[in-house]
């Protein structure tokens, strides 16, 4: 992993480079780990949603009927899955971050102790200087929205995404 700190002769450019790449490294495969526990984890998020499904239009037949007991009950049921899929969906979503934590570990080990100075707008914010972490985090969340407009397949965990309201 230190030759993508190498591409170049400069330092800073090979720095900021090498940062690009392995943003982009750890956006692909923490995309791919949230696909595979989407993927895993399928039949129980379409069974979510299929109990979304059903417990909403019963919720909006027992209102329509007057039913205000059976509407309650069914709208809170209808909650509670909503419930169910919204956490399920953030856990899957959370292990898209778990590459981050071994970059920003391995940068510390070989950038630790490099610092930044900073401009005039951010030096009153923020200090003289910064570490690598402040300008990984921005490369990295730049990169994720870039390969997620770019690339088709990064989008593969939308598709488990809760039915939208009729």
């Amino acid at each position: 992993m230190t030759r993508l700190f190498l591409l170049t002769g400069d330092p800073v450019a090979n720095f900021f480079l090498g940062s690009v790449v392995l943003a982009m490294g750890c956006v692909v495969v923490g995309e791919m780990t949230l696909a595979l526990a989407v993927r895993w984890n399928r039949t129980y998020i379409e069974n979510l949603t299929t109990e979304i499904r059903l417990r909403e239009s019963q919720s909006v037949q027992a209102h329509e009927m007057g039913d205000r007991s059976s509407h309650k009950v069914l709208n809170n049921a209808a909650n509670d899955a909503w419930g169910k899929h919204f956490f399920m969906m953030a856990a899957c979503s959370a292990g898209a971050l778990w590459p981050v934590r071994f970059a920003l570990a391995w940068m510390q080990a070989h950038f630790g102790q490099v610092r930044f100075l900073l401009a005039c707008p951010l030096l009153l914010v923020f200090g003289g200087t910064v570490g690598f972490a402040f300008s990984f985090i921005p490369l990295y969340i730049l990169c994720r929205i870039f390969l997620r407009q770019r690339v088709r397949w990064l989008s593969c965990s939308a598709a488990a995404s809760p039915p939208a309201a009729d």
